[in-house]
């Protein structure tokens, strides 16, 4: 990593720049004025003596001026021929004054500057400028560089970056408010989305400064016919690329529900046996889709069927944007194959209901739910059996009284483990609820809730006569549904919150 060190001498002091090749090389020197040596605050002059890289590393010298508690006093740029001025105080107290090209400033008065290269290139430039992409394995630098800018307008594009700033200053007026925190409640939530937003806008900055640092590094190498140097930063060009296109994937994810985990539900419909044995494929389906993104999944309740298959079974997803991805699979599956079930060996078609519930577990986004408003009924568990098991009332069914909603957990060892855990799942469902309450009451969104309801299949799995499986939402298909039903989701989600996104932002305009 690039470093910065001020050596001070009784004749002068030099700003040295340590490189990982060549362990140190002077890029400035300084002299100070003999006629401010009597008092105590100094001017020193740092004139650089190679232009370029005083351009290429000015994101250098503004992290070393910050890591060495330097305070910045002013920076001007007129009256010095072709350099600047920046103006430091050092932590002594002394005052210390930094020549530097005319093209290089480190900071800015105005409060939003757009970032560029050091010949003023920017993000909106070389989208503008139509550089021809390529695959990645071409290495031509303004390939990438193209695609990684197409990227960050896509990201911004779907974090609505203009009305997120003004949201950000509408938070920030918020928590400037100095009877801010008489609501702690409030203030605390009010203090999470405005770090979440900064968050976020800080991530694209930094990615979009990071782009035009290697630009001007490229630049530098050719001329200096630095070949390693090239390659090094076309490397991270490439990773760049690589990365924008995780990150495009994220900013799908923008709800202010989305980062939590969540609890799956699977319902078989009508058919018997058949459904229910397709609830059991979908509810495994979802397991593997879990497991393969690294989460940590808990069944939380299920009934099991007669003869094979659930009737419905509860499943609590563990992990970052669980909810955000799995709300793309709410609402209807439906499957159509030969029944293992029929000794005739016909076709059947089946049907099985999905519901996604987020598990927030932020206190200040729940109902309160009063104990006597519920009703708690204690069961001995189903199952195999087992030592324990099936011997003691250890089952909990909770019932919430207002509202008809139902929770049960049977899985745990002991009774107030069940009690727990069938109260966290009896809450989600009741904020879940509040969601879609408040939702309706807002005509303008009543769209975007998804109705739980038979014929309204949102996926067909066709594995008689031929094999296909189809999203009806966005007519995302593909003609491997046994990879589908091992796990393989990511593409079927992707595309639904894509479609949705660009529906959202076409009902704007």
């Amino acid at each position: 990593m690039s470093s910065f060190i001020l050596k001070r001498s009784r004749s002068g002091s030099s700003l040295l720049f340590q490189n990982p090749k060549t362990k140190s090389s002077t890029l400035c020197s300084s002299q100070v004025d003999s006629s401010a040596k009597s008092n105590q605050n100094h001017t020193v002059s740092h004139s650089w003596s190679n232009s370029t890289v005083a351009k290429t590393m000015r994101r250098n010298l503004k992290d070393w001026i910050l890591a060495s508690r330097y305070c910045v006093l002013g920076e001007n740029i007129s009256g010095f021929g072709s350099n600047g001025l920046l103006r430091l105080k050092n932590p002594c107290g002394s005052t210390e004054v930094l020549l530097f090209p005319r093209g290089c400033r480190w900071f800015s008065t105005q409060a939003a500057v757009e970032p560029s290269t050091s010949d003023g290139l920017t993000v909106d430039g070389i989208v503008a400028s139509q550089w021809t992409i390529l695959d990645e394995s071409e290495g031509d630098w303004k390939s990438h560089a193209a695609a990684i800018a197409q990227s960050i307008q896509v990201i911004k594009k779907r974090l609505q970056w203009k009305n997120l700033n003004v949201r950000l200053n509408l938070l920030s007026a918020e928590l400037n408010k100095p009877n801010l925190w008489d609501d702690p409640v409030h203030a605390g939530r009010i203090s999470r989305e405005h770090g979440s937003l900064m968050g976020k806008m800080k991530e694209v900055k930094a990615f979009e400064q990071e782009l035009l640092e290697h630009i001007d590094m490229i630049k530098l190498a050719r001329e200096e016919n630095d070949t390693e140097l090239e390659l090094e930063s076309l490397e991270a060009l490439l990773t760049m690329r690589r990365k924008s296109k995780e990150k495009e994937l994220d900013a799908l994810l923008s709800g202010e529900l989305d980062p939590c985990s969540c609890y799956i539900e699977v319902q078989a419909g009508a058919g018997g046996t058949e459904s229910m044995d397709w609830a059991s494929m979908v509810l495994q389906m979802y397991k593997s889709w879990a497991q393969r993104r690294g989460y940590r999944v808990t069944l939380m309740d299920e009934m099991p069927g007669e003869i094979a298959g659930i009737k419905r079974a509860t499943i609590k997803v563990d992990g970052e944007y669980a909810f955000g991805y799995a709300k793309a699979e709410v609402g209807v599956h439906r499957l159509v194959r030969i029944s293992p079930f029929d000794s005739g060996k016909r076709r059947h078609t089946s049907f099985a209901a999905v519901a996604v519930i987020p598990n927030s577990g932020d206190s200040s986004t729940h109902v309160q739910i009063n104990e006597s408003d519920l009703r708690i009924e204690r069961f001995r568990s189903g199952g195999a059996g087992g030592q324990h098991a099936n011997t003691t009332d250890s089952a909990v069914r909770i019932i919430h009284i207002p509202t008809g909603i139902t929770a049960t957990c049977q899985n745990e060892r002991s009774q107030h483990q069940n009690k727990a855990s069938a109260m966290g799942v009896l809450q989600s469902r009741v904020n879940q609820l509040e969601i879609a309450r408040q939702a309706q009451m807002n005509a303008e969104h009543t769209q975007s809730l998804t109705d739980i309801s038979w014929g309204n299949q949102i996926r067909t799995y066709v594995l008689h006569p031929y094999r296909m499986v189809k999203d009806l939402r966005t007519n995302y298909e593909v003609s491997d549904p046994d990879s589908v039903l091992e796990g393989d989701l990511d593409g079927f989600i992707l595309s639904y919150l894509s479609a949705s996104l660009d529906k959202d932002e076409g009902g704007q305009q």
